[in-house]
């Protein structure tokens, strides 16, 4: 067993394996220790899948009311999985209590709920968290031979203190309409007797080719406000990633839009709009301009090690070939630092120009660059 590090991706292989470990396949890493029922888990959902998936793809404040900590600990981890591939950027409690710090913070008036998904088994909460917008209780969760009942969605107002009924309280509407082929092909398992692990493949297919329909598009336009390869230039800085323009991007949907992958019909500029304003569009905003920002760097390296260092250096001044030590040894130390996807080969290249570079310089400075 090896214990994931901070650089390595769920679901992927770490690319570094030790000697002794050669003849073993690749450690996969899993996201969750647990794997999730997910078809159990959403069993009396099921017909508002779609809603759950919007209200977790906004980042929208949600309760689930369960009635033991088991119960609402899986549902929370359920719809924290359901944007996958897509991270869940916002912050979710599967168990939350009268205890917690942030008691004070969840349950004020004051202020509008965080975006957090919080699991709850205390009554008590009803009547505390009644101004959160959205509500989900739940029984337990039972496998049976047929669907079990489906949960209605309801009114906030309805929401009574003592004796409510498993619901989805909410007054919020849905942008994209039902997918009702989903629901009759996990019907039609459960009149076959589908084992709950196809059924809960199916489900999570079904989740992710959403996730990757509406992403997609959004994958495609962020691509393009990369700089061209021929921009980048060994002695200048990196051209800037062009700004993310969400008009701009609006008007790539129409040609390039998730109807190409997606049969779902409905509002999809609607849910985009929405999504711009929620932690996970922002969360993952930052993950892709980082990942841009450090192929560019990893790029001005390559340009750097295929320029002709001799050459430049003819015409410089002393200053300009100390700066430009002091701007190199900054980059190798950052790609090293940073992981960035630069070969070692390369790496090592920028370090012998560095050498060189030094090499031609008075021995006073030298040895001062040597110590630096």
């Amino acid at each position: 067993v090896r214990i994931p590090s901070r650089v390595d991706k769920p679901g992927s292989s770490p690319v570094k394996q030790f000697n002794q470990e050669n003849l073993l396949p690749a450690p996969l890493v899993l996201p969750s220790i647990h794997e999730l029922d997910l078809f159990r888990c959403f069993q009396p959902v099921l017909i508002h899948i779609q809603m759950l998936w919007e209200l977790m793809l906004l980042g929208e404040p949600i309760v689930v009311m369960a009635p033991s900590p088991t119960v609402s600990s899986e549902m929370v981890l359920a719809l924290t999985s359901c944007l996958a591939p897509l991270r869940y950027c916002c912050d979710y409690r599967p168990y939350f209590t009268i205890h917690d710090s942030e008691f004070k913070e969840y349950t004020t008036r004051t202020q509008a709920p965080p975006n957090i998904v919080v699991g709850v088994t205390n009554p008590f909460f009803i009547k505390t968290l009644q101004h959160w917008p959205h509500v989900l209780r739940v029984g337990e969760l039972r496998m049976s031979g047929d669907l079990p009942k489906q949960v209605k969605v309801k009114k906030l107002a309805k929401l009574k203190t003592l004796d409510t009924k498993p619901g989805i309280y909410t007054s919020y509407k849905t942008f994209l309409h039902k997918d009702k082929t989903l629901i009759k092909r996990l019907l039609k398992g459960i009149q076959r007797k589908r084992p709950s692990e196809v059924q809960s493949a199916l489900l999570r297919r079904h989740l992710l080719e959403l996730t990757q329909s509406f992403i997609i598009p959004l994958e495609h336009y962020i691509a393009s406000l990369m700089p061209l390869q021929r921009a980048i230039t060994p002695w200048k800085n990196p051209p800037q990633i062009r700004p993310f323009r969400q008009e701009d991007f609006m008007k790539t949907l129409e040609h390039a839009g998730p109807q190409l992958t997606c049969v779902l019909k409905g509002d999809w500029l609607g849910l985009y709009r929405r999504f711009f304003k929620s932690p996970n569009f922002d969360g993952w905003y930052r993950q892709r301009h980082k990942e841009m920002t450090q192929k560019l760097e990893a790029l001005h390296l390559e340009a750097i090690c295929e320029a002709n260092i001799v050459a430049w250096m003819k015409d410089k001044s002393e200053v300009e070939i100390v700066d430009l030590v002091l701007k190199l040894r900054e980059k190798l130390v950052r790609a090293r630092c940073q992981h960035l996807p630069v070969k070692e080969e390369t790496l090592q290249r920028v370090g012998l120009y560095i050498e060189t570079i030094i090499g031609s310089l008075p021995e006073d400075l030298q040895t001062v660059l040597h110590h630096h």
